[in-house]
């Protein structure tokens, strides 16, 4: 008995190492645990107001900043309505070839488009009261878009859902109005999801009360975390490349250059539209779609326009009116989105010339480039329409003719040429032919 109880000590004793080994063990894997969600190095980065291709060229710019920081962790602030399908589309591709890990910080909403950017994030994090969903796509008239479109958009939104396994019927739900989703909505709505619904449906990793709680569940300082913002252009570029602005610009550009034509001199209206198409074209340089070609072939364009006045035809300014269109449409960010904007400012232009015309006529155009033939008493001497009875008569030349110039006969000023050469002021001349308004005169032989 005596030699059985120190057997069970060391057995015990033995156990006891083995628990206190097994518990240092667990202990000392823990923090591994931890800092499995700990990052070197983070960068925060906005996705706020509506989506459209400034955003895109903005947010392509701030990945590349971030791996030239040699950060690990993107954390996207996103808080918008949606936007373009387009820019979404190609935000979601940058994220997911991006090696850096990305999450999707929803504390407001993320509609539309923005809740395809969200999915394709690695983590999507909200806070209490703020929603994502309502992706259903809508035209420029704010209805919803045709059947085979939604359908597009709808497969794309399930395919960012099984990028990190998600429900993809719930974001079949965000897009099909037509479709009824038990559990999820009826027939006639779209799905959207408030924090807490979208943590039970997979749709949210995480819920925070803010930012500080957030960063500190990634373990990451607020001190350390390196914020990107877009620069002055890059907010120009965004505001630039907005559908509305784009066709705003477009015709406050076109609508001066019509309004400057029936105005006296160079004024307001002409230079309000050298700063819109400037600002059309500066947005789009800035954002990546422009370039000095397609500026140039504008600028042509504009110079051709002018250059019609003084050679007339209709050639030279057919091939005007041509670079101008040119030039604004490859510089849009799309080319239907393009003419699509050009159409429609080229039609309110349209129907603001035929308002001018009717309140001041055609001459309150023309009158611009050609000098009217009529002329009132009052405003000074009138050149007779028939001029025959100066056949004959001698007169002297008040200028030189080069060769034309103006000579007095009876007393009258009036326009003439010679019959050729240069006839030098003061020589005595004679009218030799008249037809309509031209009076040819031929310098007078002396007698000897």
């Amino acid at each position: 008995m005596s030699s059985t109880w120190p057997t069970i000590r060391r057995v015990r004793l033995l156990f006891s190492l083995l628990c206190l080994i097994m518990a240092m063990t667990m202990f000392i894997s823990t923090p591994a645990t931890t800092t499995a969600q700990s990052y070197q190095k983070a960068v925060w980065i906005p996705v706020d107001n509506t989506i459209e291709r400034g955003l895109e060229s903005f947010l392509r710019r701030a990945f590349a900043d971030a791996e030239k920081l040699q950060a690990d962790l993107v954390i996207l602030h996103i808080n918008t309505p949606g936007g373009e399908v387009g820019a979404a589309e190609n935000i979601g591709q940058l994220i997911r070839q991006s090696p850096l890990h990305t999450i999707a910080y929803i504390d407001n909403q993320a509609f539309s488009a923005g809740t395809y950017i969200a999915l394709n994030a690695n983590e999507i994090v909200m806070t209490p009261g703020s929603t994502i969903g309502a992706a259903t796509p809508i035209d420029m008239a704010g209805n919803a878009a045709d059947i085979k479109f939604i359908s597009g958009w709808s497969e794309q939104m399930k395919a960012a859902a099984k990028l990190n396994n998600r429900n993809p019927d719930v974001a079949r739900a965000m897009v099909e109005i037509d479709n009824e989703f038990p559990g999820l909505k009826p027939k006639g709505t779209v799905l959207s999801l408030d924090a807490h619904r979208a943590k039970e449906l997979g749709y949210a990793d995480q819920v925070v009360a803010g930012k500080d709680q957030l960063l500190a569940h990634l373990g990451v300082s607020s001190d350390t975390l390196e914020v990107i913002e877009p620069t002055g252009g890059e907010l120009v570029a965004r505001w630039v490349t907005s559908p509305v602005i784009m066709s705003l610009l477009l015709v406050i550009g076109l609508v001066g250059i019509v309004v400057e034509l029936f105005a006296p001199g160079f004024g307001v209206a002409g230079t309000i539209s050298l700063v819109s198409f400037g600002l059309y074209f500066f947005g789009h340089y800035l954002a990546g779609f422009a370039n000095w070609l397609h500026i140039g072939l504008f600028v042509i364009g504009i110079l051709l326009m002018i250059l019609e006045i003084f050679l007339p035809g209709g050639i030279v300014g057919a091939i005007g009116f041509i670079s101008i269109v040119t030039g604004l449409v490859m510089a849009a960010y799309d080319t239907k989105q393009g003419l699509a904007s050009l159409g429609v400012a080229a039609l309110v232009t349209a129907i603001v010339a035929f308002l001018l015309i009717k309140r001041y006529g055609v001459k309150g155009l023309f009158n611009r480039f050609i000098l009217g033939d009529a002329q009132h008493n009052e405003e000074g001497y009138v050149a007779p329409k028939d001029q025959r009875d100066l056949l004959g008569k001698t007169g002297i030349a008040l200028t030189a003719l080069r060769p034309a110039g103006v000579v007095k006969v009876d007393g009258n000023r009036v326009d003439a040429v010679s019959v050729g050469g240069f006839i030098a002021a003061g020589t005595t001349v004679t009218v030799v032919q008249v037809e309509g308004t031209r009076v040819v005169v031929a310098e007078q032989e002396q007698k000897e």
